[in-house]
């Protein structure tokens, strides 16, 4: 496959590195205690019962508690609470001791549980974690720390699906405005939201500040990160951007094997990519070991479907859509194109570089096989605005931190078009709908995992999504920055401990720097 130069592409970085260095030393701030993270876009709202986007979802783990989080094998383990399985239908959880208080000083009790829950049950919410909860019958409290969640129909998955943030049961009454003002009970609180481009979160423990950052074009980052600026960035950088931040010794970088799920999705009732035909010969069209390798430099795997095939609910023996140009050919053949009369396709994407030069690629490849690509580059409020309202024909987009099987109805089921849901293709396959509701009727996980393999072989053949690969995650920290930890699901977790070394706070892990740096290398993709 045709790979584009990067030598050029490094020489320009210098010289443009140069010139801010030179010419924008006036912008520089002056040294402060918060430690900078750059990220592609700040959060737009702080609710966790509506937030899907991947930056939403990360920051508010950092300032709510939910009652489950998930190990990274994807099973439930206590967070908020434990507990146990009374009847089929019935689970009671425990409050852990001592319970933990929110922002605001009031403590967290069973009914914020109830009230937070209910209020994602609510209809008038819209909330789009609402289907998967709705087998939910009722919420008793029986005491401050004792809740009870009595279940329509048995669900051995249940406990995974309870990891949404806890709110306070008295601000939801008053119809508070989390989007804006988040009152949580996790480890940060939102201090400030200073611009469109900057949010200020505090660390509960210890008064340490965290700036999450937008700066939305890569090279810009990894210049304010050579410049000090910033001091974290991770993940969405082209991997030749990396491979030269590498070779500073200032900083540091850390990789692990990913599971973000990245695809292409199509409009299904449009009259031409609503051809399976045609979704078969862009899948057959499309060099994905070879991007894999010549593009992402390894820094992924082959993906045949939303799970890895290491999951639980994975489908390991799934055979996906091999390059093979000359089948992509007699596809379009067979739907009615020639050279003559080529398909014409749409493609959305986000106007970040390396993404615009992956949807490159990918229109050039759909060229050498008949099918005139294109493509259209929003900035990501407008690019995500007009997914989820259907306002596409193709586009390429990622799920992230993806660990429950909840996701087929979300993304796959005819009743979960937005604002329902994330079916944004408007699927509507009676086959599909009935796999969803026979897995969550099964009543034990060796069912479930059946069942949601079938699914999954009934996706790949009807192509809804174009599976490509699973990124890894990588992060390149300054290396006065110590503490940071590279989670398997790309989460902010690290920000829990991180700190920047010389600055004394309280109550943080004093562990050594050749400690982190043994960890750094244990994280390193794993083959």
């Amino acid at each position: 496959m045709k790979v584009v130069n990067t030598r050029v592409w490094i020489v320009w970085l210098s010289v443009l590195g140069a010139s801010v260095l030179v010419f924008g030393c006036r912008d520089v701030p002056s040294q402060s205690d918060a430690i900078r993270v750059g990220v592609t876009h700040v959060p737009d709202h702080f609710d966790p019962r509506d937030a899907t986007d991947a930056i939403s979802s990360r920051i508010n783990r950092l300032l709510y508690d939910r009652l489950v989080d998930l190990d990274e094998h994807a099973q439930p383990v206590p967070a908020l609470a434990t507990w146990e399985q009374r009847t089929p239908l019935q689970y009671r959880f425990v409050l852990r001791a001592p319970r933990p208080t929110f922002h605001d000083g009031s403590p967290l009790t069973a009914w914020d549980v109830k009230a937070t829950y209910e209020s994602v049950l609510d209809p008038a919410r819209l909330s789009p974690h609402r289907s998967t909860l709705e087998l939910i019958r009722r919420i008793e409290v029986s005491r401050d720390d004792v809740i009870d969640f009595v279940l329509d129909h048995p669900d051995p998955l249940f406990p995974h699906y309870l990891v949404i943030g806890i709110l306070p049961a008295n601000l939801i009454a008053r119809g508070h405005d989390f989007r804006r003002k988040p009152v949580g009970s996790g480890p940060f609180r939102l201090e400030r939201w200073i611009d469109d481009t900057r949010v200020r979160l505090i660390r509960r423990s210890d008064g340490q500040r965290i700036d999450i950052v937008r700066v939305p074009d890569p090279t810009v980052r990894a210049l304010k990160l050579l410049a000090g600026e910033l001091d974290i960035v991770q993940n969405d950088l082209p991997p030749e951007l990396v491979a030269y931040l590498a070779e500073d010794d200032r900083l540091r970088i850390m990789r692990h094997h990913g599971t973000n799920f990245s695809y292409l999705g199509f409009h299904l009732q449009d009259p031409v990519t609503g051809q399976r035909e045609i979704r078969q010969a862009i899948a057959h069209a499309i060099d994905r070991e070879g991007i894999i390798h010549f593009v992402l430099k390894d820094g992924a795997r082959l993906a045949n479907a939303v799970f890895p095939p290491e999951h639980w609910a994975g489908h390991p023996a799934l055979n996906g859509y091999p390059y093979d140009p000359d089948r992509a050919r007699a596809l379009l053949t067979q739907a009615g194109y020639s050279p003559t009369r080529p398909v014409r396709i749409t493609y959305k994407t986000s106007s970040d570089p390396f993404r615009l030069r992956l949807a490159t690629i990918l229109q050039q490849q759909l060229a050498a096989v008949g099918i005139d690509v294109a493509i259209h580059s929003h900035d990501w409020g407008t690019f995500y605005g007009d997914i989820k309202a259907g306002r596409f024909q193709m586009f390429s987009l990622a799920w992230v931190g993806v660990k429950t099987p909840d996701i087929f109805r979300y993304a796959f089921h005819s009743q979960s078009v937005p604002p329902h849901g994330a079916n944004r293709g408007r699927l509507n396959d009676a086959r599909v709908d009935a796999l969803i509701e026979q897995a969550e009727r099964a009543k034990t996980l060796q069912e479930k995992q059946a069942v949601y393999r079938t699914l999954q072989a009934v996706l790949l053949e009807s192509l809804p999504y174009v599976p490509l690969w699973y990124e890894d995650h990588v992060a390149i920290v300054r290396r006065e920055i110590v503490g940071y930890r590279l989670a398997s699901d790309g989460n902010y977790d690290g920000l829990r401990s991180v700190r920047r070394r010389g600055i004394t706070t309280r109550s943080l892990d004093r562990e050594s720097t050749a400690s982190e740096e043994r960890h750094a290398i244990g994280t390193m993709r794993r083959q």
